[in-house]
């Protein structure tokens, strides 16, 4: 069964293994499709992902000297949707020749517990490709539930990549009034369409001097840019007080992050959103199975479009290619994903 593997920076290989014996209470899924996370699988492609040169010590909570992972990496990914071709016998739900949705990697089978996959079925009526987002959509309404969103709320969106233009969809349905910012007009044109009230170029100037001329400033701002250019203009643009959630996966030194400016000096709430987890204050109501599931709702219900984010869809064992492409052409990607032919 073939498999995506990171051999080294910049290095892909579309590999083979061996199927998985099929465990008591699991279920074989084939794959049909595997979506890419961009911002997160090129740390892992670039070799800048903080779990290649430090520890992740996960009693303490802390990264230590040390390292987590190391080349080769098998079987990242993102978001998977597959078929149940087999069952265990002590396993009824999810029925054989259902679709799921789930995360096993980029490979083109998977042994999956089938307690993972409860909920998970995907409607007879969806399109399979749906199911591709359930992850990056849990993480945006992660961050919209960090950001406190309240019905009439002035809200800036920094970065209108596939999680942001969600963001932005699900900012608008819960009541905030949207000023979407980005450097790559398409995207603007669909966080338009997504109900961004307002988009701003951020090549032509601040997106807080523009904020400002009309209001106070922002209420909050939710940062997925992952630049922390990106994260100091999201401080400049909310109010005294304001909230700013730091929902992208930010590498290296904070180069151009100034804390002590407006972050000091207009008392600045600053928010980390990260898919381990949901708010703290919503973790008694909520938690990151909740928030999949609830997104995949409202994408089965249309009131969130997601199939026109998909924008390449490839062979997977095209995969070298896909990631260079990526690399170094980022901007004409948006949603890309595998398509496993076995």
């Amino acid at each position: 069964m073939r498999v995506i593997t990171f051999e080294g920076p910049g290095r892909v290989l579309v590999g083979s293994e061996p199927p998985a014996a099929l465990d008591p209470g699991s279920v074989r899924v084939r794959t049909l499709y595997s979506g890419v996370s961009a911002g997160t699988e090129l740390t892992a492609y670039r070799g800048t992902n903080p779990y290649l040169t430090r520890r992740w010590d996960v009693g303490r909570r802390l990264f230590v000297d040390g390292r987590t992972h190391a080349y080769p990496l098998t079987g990242w990914g993102y978001q998977e949707v597959g078929e149940v071709v087999e069952a265990a016998p002590d396993v009824a739900d999810p029925p054989v020749g259902s679709l799921v949705w789930g995360i096993w990697g980029h490979r083109a089978e998977a042994v999956v517990p089938a307690e993972r996959l409860a909920g998970h079925v995907l409607p007879p009526s969806a399109d399979p490709l749906t199911g591709v987002f359930a992850r990056v959509g849990a993480i945006a309404l992660n961050a919209v539930h960090a950001a406190d969103v309240h019905l009439g709320d002035q809200l800036a969106v920094f970065g209108q990549g596939v999680i942001g233009l969600l963001a932005t969809r699900l900012a608008v349905l819960s009541g905030a009034r949207v000023v979407a910012a980005d450097a790559i007009p398409a995207r603007l044109e669909l966080a338009r369409a997504f109900g961004a009230a307002e988009t701003f170029d951020v090549r032509a100037g601040s997106v807080a001097e523009l904020v400002r001329k009309r209001v106070e400033g922002a209420d909050a701002a939710i940062e997925l840019s992952g630049s922390h250019l990106g994260l100091h203009e999201a401080i400049r643009t909310v109010r005294r007080g304001g909230r700013v959630v730091a929902a992208g996966f930010y590498q290296g030194d904070a180069t151009g992050l100034r804390l002590g400016e407006e972050f000091h000096h207009n008392q600045v709430q600053l928010v980390s959103s990260q898919i381990g987890g949901v708010a703290s204050w919503l973790s008694h109501r909520w938690d990151v199975e909740r928030l999949q599931r609830t997104f995949m709702e409202l994408v089965h219900r249309a009131e969130v479009g997601v199939l026109g984010l998909v924008s390449h869809v490839v062979p997977a064992g095209d995969a070298a290619a896909a990631f260079e492409l990526l690399d170094h052409r980022q901007a004409d990607v948006l949603q890309l994903v595998f398509r496993f032919e076995e």
